[in-house]
């Protein structure tokens, strides 16, 4: 029998604090065994308001990895993977740019609430 798989990580701004723990760390500790598991490490998403600041992304990846390992993530049951690295992601993005309106996009509740935080709309 498969085990089911869990894909999530987080976006790579800053070093993960106990609020991660209590909100997901936890569960990826309980879920190593139990399931297939991906953690991204998301930056090239973090790039998105830290443009002006790549190398402080690099820097975290390096933070939120060694955050992963502290916690007890174990890379022999947890695959880690770093997104900038995944060309598959890269394509996908280009397949749905391709698929998916600016108007149909601005109607998706959570695309709302991001136009709104950066005074965009």
């Amino acid at each position: 029998m498969t085990k089911p798989v869990i894909l999530t990580g987080d976006r790579t701004t800053g070093p993960l604090h106990i609020g991660h723990y209590a909100g997901s760390l936890s569960n990826r500790l309980r879920y190593q065994d139990s399931h297939e598991q991906f953690l991204l490490l998301a930056d090239t998403q973090a790039l998105t308001n830290n443009a002006h600041d790549p190398e402080k992304v690099r820097r975290n990846v390096i933070e939120v990895a060694l955050d992963y390992l502290a916690v007890g993530i174990d890379p022999e049951r947890t695959t880690i993977c770093l997104q900038s690295h995944l060309p598959a992601l890269a394509e996908l993005s280009i397949l749905y740019l391709n698929f998916v309106t600016v108007a149909r996009l601005e109607r998706n509740p959570t695309i709302k609430d991001e136009i709104r935080a950066r005074g965009s709309g």
